[in-house]
């Protein structure tokens, strides 16, 4: 049985909540920290609700040191402002606690390297919370990836065409902000951004545009980019929280010499188009299959992903999103801004870098 503590409690917390509670077996929460009481509240009731007479005592802090000094606690979920999830997730290794961090798990690629070198130094577990890969159309086209079927890739497209409007940006001071947050790219679209590289392959290369179109941040509100791969194939991503009046969409689609697939839904969470040259599979079949339905853009991944890194701790071996691959989807995004700022396509590495730089 491992204990959880949780850092944030505020808008992606309840997940956290919730993937606790199914895993229930094997986790159970027993901390929380906020500078904010109700939310605290909020989140120890929802567990108490999904747990029943099985809860126990969850403790309050108000700062996140005190929480990382108990020594029941064994995991740390960071659910903060973006701009605080490196040196938390830090403090929180150095203090022999394993590590569940929010995407982006930094703003900078060298607090992202340090990260990765404080999880190898200390010996902890540490994982990013990109739970769609655990998504179930996903996990069919990774699959489908792995055994070749595609033949040579070609072109890969990340599409998220979203709303966050005054309501979204005016909830929170940080949000929109170069020094906590980011724009469409790092805090939205980073999930499909992470997907298309997982499936394409490292990149060599982005060129990228972006703009504040209708929302008063700092940040970008809508963004495009163009990618090369390492192997040759090329790429296209576009975020945007500009779509009128609602969440349209978000689309991975992965084009290769033999086959063709495509996930859609509000989340990249079911298939809508599966062809392949082999006919291993019934395209039907696979279509009313691989989907699902989520209540909203978070899916159902967390549960997954905290299930996997309760087994990680348990057996010795490493996260199925280990912190290097937490830091790729990050890099792309910072290449992007790079790009954006320079007016030049970028080469990876894209070496030092930081959301800062584009102030």
């Amino acid at each position: 049985m491992l204990n959880f503590g949780i850092i944030g409690c505020g808008r992606i917390s309840p997940n956290h909540v919730k993937a606790i509670a199914d895993n229930r077996q094997q986790a159970r929460l027993v901390a929380v920290c906020d500078l904010e009481d109700d939310k605290m509240d909020a989140a120890v009731a929802r567990y108490n609700e999904l747990m029943g007479s099985d809860a126990g005592t969850v403790r309050k802090y108000d700062d996140y040191m005190r929480l990382l000094a108990n020594p029941d606690i064994d995991v740390v979920t960071i659910a903060t402002y973006s701009g605080l999830h490196a040196q938390m997730a830090i403090d929180a290794m150095q203090a022999g606690k394993h590590v569940i961090v929010e995407k982006p798990m930094a703003l900078s690629t060298t607090d992202a390297d340090r990260m990765i070198k404080v999880a190898e130094q200390v010996g902890v577990k540490m994982t990013v919370s990109f739970q769609n890969r655990f998504n179930k159309s996903v996990q069919k086209l990774r699959s489908a990836l792995e055994a070749q079927r595609f033949g040579k890739l070609v072109h890969g497209v990340a599409s998220m065409r979203w709303h966050r409007g005054a309501d979204y940006y005016g909830s929170a001071d940080w949000r929109g902000t170069w020094a906590m947050d980011g724009g469409a790219l790092m805090n939205q679209s980073i999930h499909n951004i992470d997907l298309l590289q997982w499936m394409m392959g490292d990149v060599d290369t982005a060129y990228g545009f972006a703009g504040t179109f209708l929302n008063d941040i700092e940040a970008e509100d809508a963004a495009v980019a163009v990618l090369r791969f390492k192997s040759g194939a090329l790429g296209i991503i576009e975020a945007s929280n500009c779509i009128y009046p609602s969440n349209m969409e978000e689309t991975l689609s992965v084009f290769g010499e033999k086959g063709t697939a495509q996930i859609g839904g509000m989340a990249t969470n079911y298939l809508t188009h599966w062809e392949f040259s082999d006919g291993l599979d019934d395209k039907e079949e696979v279509l009313a299959n691989y989907g699902e339905n989520p209540a909203n853009v978070y899916g159902f991944g967390h549960t997954s992903l905290f299930a996997d890194l309760i087994d990680a701790v348990q057996s010795g071996r490493q996260p199925y999103i280990t912190p290097a691959e937490g830091k790729k989807a990050m890099e792309i995004v910072l290449g992007i801004y790079k790009s954006v700022k320079t007016g030049q396509p970028v080469k990876f590495p894209i070496g030092d870098f930081s959301t800062l730089d584009m102030r």
